[in-house]
Formats: C-alpha cells, structure tokens, sequence
C-alpha cells in the first residue's frame, strides 16, 4: 500500500515538474499570454484539441511551433484558405515511376500526419475542407480507399480561428465545434507586454528553445492524468454544471432558458472531468476538487453553449452565460 502510494505521488510531482519544464521553455520565447500557454499546455496532457481565437499577429503560430520544440515532438502547420481541397491535409493516392520501368499507385501523406498539427485560420477554409480535419481529430485516423493511417501519440490540433465576424471566414459549425476540448481567447498584450514584445524580437538576440521532454514522457503522463480519482462531490457539480447550460434542464437559469439555442453535451463533461485533473496535478493534489473544475469551466464550455437571437440582439455572451452559472451552480 505505501508503495502504491509513494508511486504515485512520484507519477503526480513528474507531471507537474514536465508542466511547469515546458511552460518556462516556451516563456522565453512568448510574452505575457500565461493563460493562453497553460491552456495550451493542459489541452496537450489531457489529450485533447484546441481552438486559439484571436486576431492576427498575436502570435498564436509562434506559441505553437514553441511548444513542438519545448517538447521535441514534430510539428505540422496547416495554413488554410478557401481553395484547399481535403487532399490538401489528409493527403492523396499518386501514380510515381517504379524502379525497372512501368508506374506503381503510392499514397502519400498530407500535413495532418503528424504529432502536433498547426491549423492557421482554420475558418478561412469552406466546410468540405474544415470537415475533412475535424473528422481525423475526432477518429485520429485517416482512410484513404483501402489504407488506414493512423495518427501517432501523441496527437494535437492546434487550430486558429479569426474573430468569426472578419470579412471572408465560415464559421465552425457547433458540432464540429465540439470536437476541440478548449476555446482559448487570444488578447492584445498589456502597455510593460509590449516594451519586452520589441526587446525580444527587434533586436539581434536569437531566443533558441531547447527540448525538456518526449513524446514517450508525454504519453505516459497523459496516462497519470486518467488515473487521477474524482470523487463523487466533484463528479455531482460537474454533471450540474453541464446541464445548467441545457435550456429546459432542472439546473437551468432564467437566463439560459430565455438566451441559449444549445447547450453543452456529454463531450463537454467529458472535456470538464480532464482539464480538472490536469488542474489538480498542476495544484499538487491527486484528486478533483470543485474548484478545478469551476477554473478550467469557461475554456471547455464557452464554444458549446450556442447563443439565440435573443443573446445577440442583446449582446450576451456565452462567456457572460458561462460566468453567471459559476456563480449560481452550487456543490
């Protein structure tokens, strides 16, 4: 009993002691944007994908290509426009020379296949296309005639998105929303961000990031995440949670009854009871506390509670919805 318990609090300070490797290595190269980074970072140990909304030059790119060099995984990015063809990303059957003459089919890979897959404006491209990358995050493999490729693990999309009213974008639909575990916020930096922002990148200074970790550390720990309990008091407010944002539920508002279309789905506990174990590692503990959840709520849910045209003729949010529950939902 007392090796169990000491294995796993070694398993819970190598999490942490990855966590806190990766985030001071990709610090060097990004200033400010902690949450984003942390966000980032716990989408990647739990397993999941995220969505980085933001306008351009916040450096979203750069965060990502910093996090494939802090951990030493190969990256992939995707830029997406709007005449992209799925081949495009998953890739395509063609006819090449074979040695001694005549022509042999050979498929060749897209981008996709890859560990850590950048997809940059991923709502400038049309549904066809955006439904071809959401199918393989939602799978983590690609079918092509009679091939099947399999992703390697780990595996995470990282896709950007522009604000969804920019001029020449399509918006995600909701389902395929669903498939990313967090919807980060990408801000405009502070007045001090700024000073260091041109100190880093305007002058001679070369900032080169070096690996802290592997892809066989990341998967092992990825299993400590799974392995961490919640116990019931945890599971009951994450459940009521989730259902608060279900118009009609026995746990919704008046406020999610009258402005909200659609609310959370099973995914989206799902997506609360990971993110929360990631949170309870990174506090020290082996176990989900209410409070990890209530931290990582707003990032898992804000892209699945679907606003009505009352919401927006009113201009409620979903953040706005998301962040009354907290308030309200008791354990």
């Amino acid at each position: 009993m007392h090796d169990m318990v000491e294995a796993v609090r070694q398993d819970a300070a190598a999490f942490k002691q990855t966590f806190e490797a990766i985030r001071s290595e990709v610090g060097k190269m990004i200033v400010g944007q902690e949450g984003v980074i942390d966000g980032v970072l716990t989408a990647l140990m739990a397993g999941g994908h995220v969505l980085l909304e933001g306008v351009p030059g916040l450096g979203k790119t750069m965060l990502v290509s910093s996090i494939s060099r802090a951990v030493d995984l190969p990256f992939s990015r995707i830029q997406f426009t709007p005449d992209m063809m799925p081949a495009d990303i998953i890739g395509t059957s063609m006819l090449t020379e074979a040695e001694g003459g005549g022509h042999v089919l050979s498929f060749q890979e897209g981008p996709i296949v890859s560990n850590l897959v950048l997809a940059d404006e991923i709502n400038r491209a049309t549904p066809k296309t955006q439904s071809a990358l959401l199918e393989v995050m939602q799978e983590r493999q690609v079918t092509v005639g009679r091939r099947t490729i399999r992703m390697p693990e780990p595996f995470c999309v990282m896709a950007t998105q522009n604000p969804v009213d920019q001029e020449g974008t399509y918006p995600l639909p909701e389902a395929q929303l669903d498939r990313f575990l967090f919807k980060l916020i990408v801000g405009y930096p502070s007045e001090a961000e700024y000073h260091a922002i041109i100190d880093r990148t305007t002058s001679g200074e070369r900032v080169e990031l070096r690996p802290v970790t592997d892809a066989a550390t990341l998967n092992r720990l990825r299993a400590v995440v799974r392995e961490v309990p919640v116990p019931e008091i945890a599971k009951a407010y994450a459940i009521r949670l989730v259902m608060a944002t279900q118009p009609g539920s026995d746990y919704a508002t008046a406020a999610i009854n009258r402005n909200v279309a659609l609310g959370a789905s099973p995914r989206g506990i799902q997506g609360l009871m990971l993110a929360a174990k990631v949170q309870a590692l990174l506090d020290g503990r082996y176990a989900v506390a209410t409070d990890d959840l209530a931290a990582v709520a707003m990032a898992v849910l804000r892209h699945r509670v679907v606003t009505n045209f009352h919401a927006q003729a009113a201009n409620i949010t979903a953040d706005d919805l998301i962040a009354e529950l907290l308030a309200s939902v008791r354990t």
